[in-house]
């Protein structure tokens, strides 16, 4: 996957026959259902692939047991038919993940366990695991941490564990190996119309300056929470139709939750569930639903949610996390679109929404990453329609996502890679050095920083350590530590001087204080 070559498209190509706005999750896999049916496809994100809320998950690939809670069986049926596919397309950056989740009362026990199973035996034939009661000893045994006072015991259950960002890059080369054409650093400035009807888009590239007027047969609206910013490049009357919602995640080391289990704590303050998940060797503890006003690029942990999840999660354990055992900690936003009264974020619809403008404008926003093939399958089956071209079956269901590899290594950093795993094995047979680890306490190499440079249009130090490795995600620190070794290779790889280096370092310092506590 090469930028370059990519760009040598815009230029060669007439008029496309789908432009997608925005590379996270739905526009991602928008430009894979498209292309794997044949369409000329192009795919526009103005930062980079995942750069937001597409990269800030809880890493869970689920039905989500609380909309079963929340009485939506409709989105948790859609949601766990999604989980198996994505289970079987994309072996490689998904896992199944046993969860416990801790009860203290034999009433609670046995509510739900019930719950729990009619979860299990609504995925059906995409079963993962089965549901089973556990002794308070048992219980004990699954979570090393939990807090012992009361226990009444546990319930056992399966979901889904996966890497947000590995997937969005692995998408992009899907996309780019059907045909597709995808570009990072690429904003749409404005959208070209022809008798009322939008028939492209002008794009900048953030990289170079160059302008370029793209036409194409329709036009998809993929871009989460800055959903409204482009439907008012259509219609600068429509009042926004998305409401933000920021959740967070604390990630902490594994000795404050031990083991190889998840847990979910069904009930807290504000009647979310929290979740401690074991991640690339450390625990994610969250998340938050809190309300905002302005979607940013960059969104903050607030004190108030940081206190909210310790506060939750250490009734539950009795490490006694604290704000100084942080690694890191991210916040996300939520495109949520707005139910009529509803003031209360965590009520408002999780399922995804599409809306053809007048001008046919196909604009995709709310659901989430589990369903996210989905979401795409539906928003490009509605542009197709609005722009009267030939009706071609979708492909995605049984589409192995790039890197599809049947077997793990049991290397886990290179395990994330599938199939490529081979290629950054020979650049450090090729060149020894490239064996060196970025970082003592990690082990992420050299090869990998050349391997996302040459293969999966990584441009900035932050491109590379946020979301082709994910040091930043893990450890902000360490992440800062390791800018200068990842700024001097970037440099000598994509022929940049001491200025770019100088400029890479600062931008990168101030993004890691952000996720970071102090």
């Amino acid at each position: 996957m090469n930028r370059n070559e990519m760009l040598s498209r815009l230029d060669a190509e007439k008029e496309w026959d789908i432009i997608i706005i925005g590379g996270g999750a739905t526009g991602l896999g928008s430009a894979v259902d498209a292309a794997s049916r044949g369409y000329k496809t192009l795919l526009l994100e103005r930062f980079d692939f995942a750069k937001g809320t597409s990269s800030r998950a809880t890493k869970l690939v689920h039905g989500g047991v609380r909309y079963l809670a929340q009485g939506n069986i409709k989105l948790v049926m859609e949601a766990l038919r999604e989980r198996g596919y994505l289970l079987k397309n994309a072996p490689h950056l998904t896992s199944r993940q046993p969860f416990v989740l801790p009860s203290y009362s034999w009433k609670e026990k046995w509510f739900y366990t019930i719950g729990l199973k009619i979860y299990d035996l609504m995925s059906g034939k995409l079963s993962i695991g089965k549901t089973r009661l556990l002794s308070s000893k048992t219980t004990q045994q699954y979570l090393p941490a939990i807090e012992k006072k009361k226990l009444s015991g546990g319930i056992l259950y399966y979901d889904g564990q996966f890497d947000d960002a590995r997937l969005a890059v692995n998408l992009a080369q899907t996309a780019s190996e059907n045909g597709g054409a995808v570009l990072n650093y690429m904003e749409v400035v404005d959208l070209v119309k022809d008798n009322g009807k939008v028939k492209g888009v002008v794009a900048e590239d953030t990289v170079t300056g160059k302008a370029y007027t793209i036409r194409g047969k329709v036009v998809i609206n993929a871009t989460g929470v800055f959903t409204d910013d482009i439907m008012q490049m259509d219609d600068d009357q429509l009042e926004d139709l998305v409401s933000p919602s920021q959740g967070i995640h604390v990630v902490v080391d594994k000795k404050f939750f031990p083991g190889d289990h998840a847990m979910m704590i069904p009930k807290t303050d504000d009647g979310r569930v929290l979740f401690a998940v074991p991640w690339h060797d450390k625990v994610i503890i969250g998340t938050t639903d809190t309300p905002v006003q302005e979607p940013v690029f960059e969104p903050t942990a607030l004190d108030e949610e940081i206190a909210f999840i310790f506060r939750n999660v250490n009734r539950y354990l009795t490490s006694g996390i604290t704000k100084k055992d942080i690694k890191t900690v991210f916040a996300g936003l939520r495109p949520l679109v707005k139910a009529p009264g509803q003031k209360n974020t965590a009520l408002m619809p999780r399922d995804h929404t599409i809306i053809v403008s007048k001008s046919n404008l196909v604009t995709i926003t709310g659901g989430k990453w589990t369903t996210y093939r989905k979401m795409a399958k539906d928003a490009i089956d509605n542009a197709v329609f609005a722009s009267k071209q030939e009706r071609r079956q979708c492909k995605t269901e049984t589409l192995k996502i790039h890197g599809w590899a049947d077997k793990k290594t049991g290397n886990e950093v290179l395990d994330f890679y599938g199939s490529d795993a081979a290629a950054i094995q020979q650049l450090m047979h090729t060149d020894p050095a490239l064996k060196e680890k970025l970082h003592p306490g990690f082990a992420y190499t050299k090869a990998q920083v050349i391997w996302a440079i040459q293969n999966e249009m990584a441009i900035t130090i932050e491109d590379v350590l946020a979301r082709r490795i994910r040091l930043l995600f893990l450890d902000a620190q360490a992440a800062l530590d390791t800018a200068p070794i990842v700024a001097t290779m970037m440099a000598a790889e994509l022929n940049k001087d001491e200025e770019w280096i100088k400029n890479e370092l600062d931008h990168f310092a101030m993004l890691a204080q952000r996720y970071m506590i102090h």
